[in-house]
């Protein structure tokens, strides 16, 4: 896709349409944003009749989430599976946590972090090697939740619990890419059972009462 196509198929020239966009990336980061935006509106519906606190508003977006991306591959596509965009340095990915559906996700997570009955890791369950770059990693999602208004306690958010919610998205955005592309190793007759199942499964690992999925 370039944008002298894009041009031909909107029935204008190439330079006009720099006139709005600098480059292909600077369209595609364009398109990307509007697409966020939709998927936090829309994850805003889902989560709307579950109070804060504790982890159900967390386990509403992961199921929002899911619907979304099976309803709009196209999206998810340019959003979660592409490299495409100009948006990829590291600064640039946290930034993104400040946008609808990071936000959203982010608030969720606080709920978690927050409740008292979560099970926070110790920072011993971190490999050794890793542990600088989820240290620095830590103190980067600290002041982006600061900066959003969401006030998390640095003790609440330890190596451990950051590395924890890596593997936490690791595996919803895994089965979930998986799904979407048609790709999971054997046919599902009850794919939303298999999900129910991973949440349950995430759930227990930090130590919440997997009821609430």
């Amino acid at each position: 896709m370039t944008l002298r196509a894009i041009a031909r198929e909107l029935g204008i020239t190439a330079p006009a349409l720099y006139r709005y966009y600098g480059s292909r990336d600077d369209l595609l980061e364009h398109l990307r944003a509007d697409v966020v935006a939709d998927l936090g509106e829309a994850l805003a519906g889902e989560i709307a009749g579950h109070e804060a606190g504790g982890p159900r508003r967390l386990f509403a977006i992961c199921r929002g989430f899911r619907q979304w991306a099976l309803a709009h591959i196209n999206e998810f596509t340019l959003v979660f599976a592409s490299g495409a965009t100009a948006a990829t340095s590291s600064t640039a990915k946290l930034q993104q946590l400040t946008e609808p559906f990071g936000r959203l996700f982010l608030l969720a997570a606080g709920d978690v972090l927050l409740a008292d009955e979560a099970a926070l890791p110790s920072d011993d369950v971190v490999p050794a090697e890793l542990r600088d770059d989820l240290a620095g990693y830590r103190d980067a999602l600290l002041a982006v939740l600061a900066g959003a208004g969401i006030d998390v306690p640095p003790q609440r958010l330890t190596v451990g619990t950051t590395y924890l919610m890596m593997q936490f998205w690791a595996r919803l955005y895994g089965h979930v890419t998986l799904e979407v592309f048609g790709n999971y190793p054997i046919p599902l007759a009850k794919p939303d059972a298999l999900f129910d199942a991973l949440l349950a499964d995430l759930a227990r690992e930090i130590g919440l009462d997997t009821t609430v999925t």
